[in-house]
C-alpha cells in the first residue's frame, strides 16, 4: 500500500454506433460489449474492480473484464438495461472501495510519519543526555 488509487467512470456521453458490439464466440447466445471508460484504471482500480462484480449476485449471467480504457461486458441481450445499471452500479461500488483505500492509505501514512517523528524525538533526547554525560560544561 503505498500509492493513492485514481477513480475511473464510464465515458459520457458516447456514440452508441461506435461501441464493439459482436456476438461472442465462446458463450451461446451472449454479446461482447466494450463500453469506454474515461481513462485507463491502475492496477489498484482494476483489483478493487475485479473483487466487486465478482462478489455480485449476477455471475450466472454476465462477465465483465477491464481491457485498457474500456469495460468489456459479454452478457445475453436480455435484460440488456438492467445489466448496463449493473456495471454502473459495480464502477460506483469500485469508485466508493477506492476511496476507502485512499483514505487507510492515508491514515496508515499519518502513522508512519508519528512514529517517524517519535523516533526522532526518541534519538534526539538519547543524543541529549550523551552530551550532557560525556561533555559537561
Amino acid at each position: 500500500m503505498s500509492e493513492k488509487a485514481k477513480k475511473v467512470n464510464l465515458l459520457k456521453p458516447f456514440d452508441a454506433n461506435k461501441i464493439s458490439i459482436e456476438k461472442d464466440d465462446y458463450f451461446h447466445g451472449a454479446y461482447v460489449i466494450d463500453l469506454p471508460l474515461d481513462t485507463t484504471p491502475d492496477h489498484i482500480w482494476q483489483d478493487i474492480f475485479d473483487r466487486e462484480w465478482k462478489a455480485s449476485r449476477h455471475l450466472w449471467d454476465r462477465k465483465l473484464f477491464v481491457i485498457g480504457d474500456k469495460v468489456r461486458l459479454i452478457t445475453a441481450a436480455e435484460n440488456f438495461k438492467e445489466k448496463l445499471d449493473w456495471v454502473e452500479q459495480v464502477i460506483e461500488q469500485t469508485n466508493k472501495a477506492v476511496e476507502e483505500y485512499n483514505r487507510s492509505l492515508e491514515a496508515a501514512k499519518e502513522i508512519e510519519r508519528k512514529i517517524s517523528w517519535e523516533e526522532r524525538a526518541a534519538i534526539e533526547r538519547m543524543r541529549e543526555i550523551l552530551t550532557r554525560k560525556f561533555n559537561p560544561t
